[in-house]
């Protein structure tokens, strides 16, 4: 975490609305990152990052989906991958020592990191993700580029892979050996990023006030993120922690007791996290005050059912595919909704393209999704990966073996 988050003058709320995405995201992280990294050099890796929109689109009277999926992998990780391998690449150039990125996947961090960092200089990558668990696109996303990527397919869960991840920070015999990196949301440079998309939404509002960000949640990052802008000064009254079945964070803000277990599979396999890693976060932002968070924070749940119940009622009503995730976003939006008149600006993040879940979109909607030309050129391609066991030994003798190649 941040020792200390600054909040943005009144002034640059004032500029916002007539500020580009890249004005507002460089002077977010001008004044979150403060003089740790040049100006100039802080100004082009923002700029490089944010090369593509993300637009409000709206539904209905008020309700908005934040479309996150326009950049290269169709997810919002794109977002987060892209300035954190600008950024790793930005240190990698000062040291002689190449650094390894380490990074669990559920499916869209997998392809956004591996594009990302792609030939990036002084980086490899090194991706773990559920055997069975992702879908065969979002697969070929991140096992099909080689070069300075590796893929290992192991035999568990998200949850598995996570933990694996975790165990390798902690080992002393393998920070000894290499440079160790992150590329999930446990490093905070990838919620740095995600921030600016927040402050551009509520900016590009026709009504600021009573604005209320639901969020699809999973590993609770992207939510995390968003809290961070409020911190900062964004104007946002409430959020929605929309979740499916993996619901230990509604639990909590219902009960005040945080129970992790393991995860279940669901049609939005990217929010399948039963013990997400930056609840710690949320806490450290609120003093670990329950009450506080629950105040600010509204954790719904929803079944598969109802995830494919609202994809169908949205198409037959305005023609707008939504992804199982940016579904359970909506949902949220909807059930906070009905409860709270004073409302204004709903902002549901959709966090994928409908595609890249096609099969569960077309059987929701009983329609035809279009394959954007990116899925498309990866239809006839072979997928690159190692079968790993869930065993963290294994893992450790693995890299270090790498280490001394």
């Amino acid at each position: 975490m941040p020792e200390h988050i600054p909040v943005l003058p009144e002034s640059f709320f004032q500029e916002a609305p007539q500020m580009s995405f890249q004005e507002i995201a460089c002077t977010v992280a001008g004044h979150l990152l403060g003089d740790e990294i040049p100006k100039q050099d802080l100004n082009q890796i923002v700029c490089d990052t944010i090369q593509f929109d993300a637009p409000l689109v709206e539904l209905e009277k008020g309700i908005y989906a934040l479309e996150l999926f326009h950049g290269p992998t169709l997810a919002f990780k794109d977002f987060g991958a892209r300035f954190l391998s600008r950024l790793l690449g930005y240190y990698a150039g000062k040291r002689s020592q190449d650094v390894t990125v380490l990074v669990a996947t559920s499916g869209d961090t997998g392809s956004a990191v591996a594009h990302g960092f792609y030939n990036t200089p002084g980086t490899r990558v090194v991706i773990l993700y559920p055997d069975g668990k992702v879908s065969e696109l979002q697969e070929k996303q991140f096992t099909t580029l080689g070069g300075n990527i590796t893929a290992l397919k192991v035999s568990g869960t998200f949850d598995d892979c996570q933990r694996l991840v975790k165990q390798a920070f902690s080992d002393q015999d393998l920070n000894d050996a290499m440079a160790l990196a992150s590329a999930n949301s446990i490093n905070i440079a990838r919620l740095v990023p995600q921030s600016f998309y927040y402050f551009y939404a509520w900016s590009r509002l026709p009504e600021r006030r009573g604005v209320v960000f639901s969020v699809p949640s999973g590993n609770f990052g992207n939510l995390t993120a968003g809290l961070i802008a409020k911190k900062m000064g964004l104007n946002i009254d409430a959020f929605v922690a929309a979740t499916n079945a993996n619901d230990v964070v509604p639990e909590y803000l219902e009960k005040g007791m945080y129970h992790p277990r393991p995860s279940v599979s669901t049609i939005s396999n990217a929010m399948d996290v039963g013990n997400p890693s930056n609840f710690d976060r949320i806490l450290e932002l609120f003093g670990q005050d329950w009450k506080l968070i629950s105040q600010l924070i509204t954790g719904y749940r929803f079944s598969d059912k109802e995830t494919i119940a609202a994809m169908k009622s949205v198409y037959d009503r305005s023609g707008y595919q939504m992804d199982p995730h940016g579904a359970v976003g909506y949902l949220g939006l909807k059930r906070y909704k009905e409860t709270h008149a004073e409302l204004k600006s709903g902002v549901f993040l959709e966090t994928a393209h409908p595609a890249k879940f096609i099969e569960s979109v077309e059987s929701a909607i009983q329609s035809t999704v279009k394959l954007p030309q990116a899925l498309e050129d990866l239809k006839n391609k072979t997928v690159l990966s190692e079968a790993f066991p869930n065993d963290f030994s294994a893992l450790k003798s693995w890299l270090l073996n790498q280490a001394v190649r």
